[in-house]
C-alpha cells in the first residue's frame, strides 16, 4: 500500500493550489456577498483542463484519474467552494454520466465541448437535473414527465436546486416516461438550454456557496429528440444513481477542502492572536481543538482517496463513496464551526473567511445525497 503521491499528482495539486490562491482568493468575499457567478474562474479552469479532468483525451478531456480530481477539488475548495461545486457538477455528474452511458454520437456532440468547458470560444458547461419540489432524497417520485410522441418526447415539469442552472448550456434531465413502471419508467435526457419551452427561474438566495448559480428550471412542452435519450428506455433511474455515486466523491472532496481551509486559517490565527499574555496556540483548549481538526481532516482525506482509488480500479465504490461523503461533510461543518470559535469575534467577520466557510460547509451535508441517505446506503451495504 503506497501513500505517496506521484509526481503527476503533486503537479496537479500544485496547479490547483496556485489557481485557488491567485485566481479565486481575490474577490471571493465580494462574489459571495453579491452572489456573483465565478465565470472568469471557470473559464480559467477550462483552459487548465480541469472541467473535464477524467474524460478521455479523445473526447476533449484531460485523461486524469479520480485521485487527481480529489486533489484538485480539495485545493480549490479551501478557498472558494462556489467555484469547486461548478467543477464538481461538470466533472462528476455531467461529463462522467455522458462518458460512461451516452452513445458515440451524443459524446461527440455534447461531451467533447463540455469536457473542454468551451464551445466557439464561449463558456460551455452542464447541469444535472434530478431534484424536484417533491422529489429530493426520494428520487423515484419524479413528477417531471417525458411523453413519448414517436419521434420525440414532450417534456414538462419543474426541477429545483440546480447548480449551474443559468450558466449551463446543456442539462441532463431525469423524467418519468411511464409511471406504471415505477423507477423502471424513468429516463434520462440531454436537453439544450436554448430550446423552446425551457425556462430558467429566479436565482436562489442561499446561505452558502452563494457564488454558485442555483436556479429552478421549468419545462413547458419541450420537444426532446429521441436521439437525446441516454441509454435504453427505462434506464434513467439507474443512470441517476450510478452517476450520483461518483458525484459523492466530488462533494466529499469539496467538504474536505472546506475543512482543510478552515483549519489552516484557524491554525495560522492561533499563532498570531494573544490572550492572557501568550499566543492562543499555547492554551490547551485551543491545542485540543486543532488536534481534533487535524485528525478528522486526515481521516476524511484518506476516505476520499480510498473511494477515488476504488473508482480508478473499477471496483464497487458505493460504500466507500458514501462513507467519504458523510464523514467529510460532517467534518467540514464541525471544523468550520470550531474555526469560527477559535477566531472569537473576528470569526464572525467576513474578512477572516471562516464564517463563509461555515456557511459553505452546511450544503455538503445536504446535496448529492443527504447525510441521512448516506447512512441508509452504508447500513444496507454492511447489513446485507
Amino acid at each position: 500500500m503506497d501513500f505517496q503521491l506521484s509526481e503527476e499528482h503533486l503537479m496537479i495539486q500544485k496547479a490547483a493550489r496556485d489557481f485557488a490562491i491567485n485566481d479565486c482568493l481575490p474577490g471571493v468575499i465580494e462574489r459571495d456577498e453579491l452572489q456573483k457567478f465565478p465565470k472568469e474562474q471557470i473559464e480559467k479552469l477550462a483552459d487548465l483542463g480541469f472541467m473535464g479532468m477524467m474524460v478521455k483525451p479523445e473526447y476533449g478531456g484531460s485523461g486524469m484519474d479520480t485521485i487527481s480530481y480529489v486533489l484538485a477539488m480539495e485545493e480549490i475548495s479551501k478557498v472558494d467552494a462556489s467555484v469547486s461545486v461548478c467543477v464538481s457538477v461538470n466533472n462528476s455528474l455531467v461529463c462522467y454520466g455522458l462518458q460512461e452511458y451516452a452513445n458515440e454520437a451524443q459524446r461527440q456532440k455534447y461531451l467533447v465541448p463540455l469536457a473542454q468547458g468551451k464551445k466557439d470560444g464561449q463558456l460551455y458547461i452542464g447541469a444535472f437535473l434530478l431534484s424536484e419540489p417533491e422529489a429530493g432524497s426520494d428520487a423515484t417520485s419524479q413528477q417531471t414527465t417525458a411523453e413519448d410522441k414517436g419521434d420525440y418526447y414532450l417534456l414538462n415539469g419543474v426541477k429545483n436546486w440546480i447548480t449551474n442552472g443559468n450558466s449551463a448550456s446543456v442539462y441532463l434531465v431525469i423524467a418519468q416516461t411511464d409511471i406504471s413502471k415505477g423507477s423502471h419508467g424513468i429516463n434520462a435526457f440531454i436537453v439544450e438550454k436554448n430550446w423552446p419551452g425551457v425556462v430558467v427561474g429566479a436565482k436562489e438566495n442561499k446561505l452558502g456557496i452563494r457564488g454558485s448559480d442555483t436556479h429552478t428550471i421549468l419545462f413547458n412542452d419541450v420537444k426532446v429528440p429521441k436521439e437525446n435519450r441516454i441509454g435504453d428506455d427505462g434506464f434513467g433511474f439507474k443512470f441517476a444513481m450510478k452517476t450520483l455515486a461518483g458525484g459523492r466523491i466530488g462533494i466529499a472532496s469539496q467538504a474536505l477542502g472546506i475543512a482543510s481551509g478552515a483549519y489552516e486559517r484557524a491554525l495560522a490565527y492561533s499563532k498570531q492572536r494573544k490572550a492572557f499574555g501568550k499566543e492562543i496556540m499555547h492554551h490547551q483548549a485551543i491545542q485540543f481543538k486543532l488536534a481534533d481538526m487535524a485528525t478528522k481532516i486526515e481521516c476524511a482525506r484518506l476516505l476520499c482517496l480510498k473511494a477515488a482509488w476504488e473508482k480508478d480500479q473499477h471496483l464497487d465504490y458505493t460504500l466507500s463513496g458514501s462513507m467519504a461523503k458523510v464523514f467529510a461533510s460532517e467534518t467540514a461543518m464541525w471544523t468550520a464551526t470550531e474555526a469560527v470559535q477559535i477566531h472569537g469575534g473576528y470569526g464572525f467577520v467576513k474578512e477572516y473567511h471562516v464564517e463563509r466557510m461555515m456557511r459553505d460547509a452546511k450544503i455538503t451535508q445536504i446535496y448529492e445525497g443527504t447525510s441521512e441517505v448516506q447512512r441508509i446506503v452504508i447500513s444496507r451495504s454492511i447489513l446485507k
